[in-house]
């Protein structure tokens, strides 16, 4: 490995029982041990990194700590045979951001196992447009052609349609000619929905049922759900027969009332998305998609690509559900 390399990062600090954020300098000595130093160009905002920067023991369990769950950039120096200085390089999930120092700091460390080679037809930065959010919509839209949900069968109802996994997935299935049915609960969501081309935006309360029945008029050939609680309930209760439901968020509750009656009555398939654990080999194939045959136009619309001190605004802003579209921490490496 070279000599030590300053540089600064983002670092949550424990004081007096409060969690405070703070842009600092740090030294490549301070990083976790790993085969390989890159020097991150870009990196993404998502769900768990505000989590982790309000002290969520749940995301991160050690304090002080650099969020970061996302991070792409060029390897500074490597001891593994398959990464060399120079190398355009990807690094999304597993522990990094988490108890691992992310990417909100301009160098990390890691294990080579974790990194993939930038996929041919991305740049850096849009990898990070994508990010974990875009890879879990990429998963989610996986499971549904998998399980043979088809344009053909009518609308794909997407929670949280106008945040960050949702966003993309709505994009993915507009992109391949499927119809879409979109909630959201702000005028600015539902703004950019409309910008990128849905037609059937439900408000949030179009898409709670509180009430008691175990079933309700089929509506949906599939459902991507971001947000978990009632939503998710609701959408079980309103899926054709056959449909398929995947989850992945729990922003409206982590709590699942249902009845077995969905499933049994209509044969529905609910499906957890894990894109942290998710096997190398998918991953893998589910970003040259992404790359490729699933590559999104205009991927920059509702991009808002920030610096360090502008991240630590989105991250509230996150914790509040009011960030809408993708933001991207943009490093000076980048420049």
């Amino acid at each position: 490995m070279p000599s030590p390399i300053s540089f600064q990062a983002i670092r949550i600090f424990e004081e007096d029982g409060k969690f405070v954020q703070r842009i600092i300098e740090r030294s490549t000595e301070d990083l976790p041990e790993g085969e390989v130093l890159i020097q991150v160009h870009y990196s993404s905002l998502n769900y768990k990194d505000s989590l982790s920067s309000s002290g969520n023991r749940g995301v991160t369990r050690h304090y002080p700590h650099t969020p970061g769950i996302d991070a792409s950039g060029i390897v500074a120096a490597s001891t593994d045979p398959d990464f060399k200085a120079g190398d355009p390089v990807v690094v999304t999930s597993y522990d990094l951001g988490m108890s691992i120092d992310g990417g909100f700091g301009e160098y990390i460390r890691v294990p080579a196992k974790w990194i993939l080679p930038l996929p041919e037809g991305l740049s850096l930065q849009e990898t990070m447009i994508y990010g974990t959010a875009g890879f879990t919509a990429a998963q989610s839209f996986w499971e549904l052609k998998v399980a043979g949900c088809i344009p053909d069968n009518g609308p794909v109802l997407v929670t949280g349609a106008a945040g960050g996994v949702g966003s993309i997935s709505v994009r993915l299935l507009l992109n391949e000619g499927y119809e879409v049915a979109a909630v959201s609960g702000h005028d600015h969501g539902k703004a950019l929905l409309r910008e990128l081309g849905v037609k059937q935006i439900l408000d949030r309360e179009e898409a709670v049922d509180s009430g008691n029945r175990p079933l309700l008029k089929p509506q949906w050939n599939g459902v991507i759900d971001n947000v978990g609680g009632i939503p998710l309930a609701t959408a079980l209760k309103t899926t054709k027969p056959g449909g398929v439901i995947t989850t992945c968020g729990n922003v409206a509750g982590a709590e699942l009332s249902t009845t077995v009656f969905p499933f049994i009555l209509r044969g529905l398939k609910l499906i957890g998305i894990d894109s942290q654990n998710c096997p190398y080999g998918l991953r893998k194939q589910l970003w040259q998609y992404l790359a490729t045959y699933w590559k999104l136009p205009n991927l920059k619309v509702g991009l808002k690509e920030v610096s360090m001190e502008g991240i630590l605004n989105e991250i509230e802003l996150m914790l509040r559900s009011e960030v809408k579209g993708r933001v991207v921490l943009r490093h000076k490496a980048a420049e």
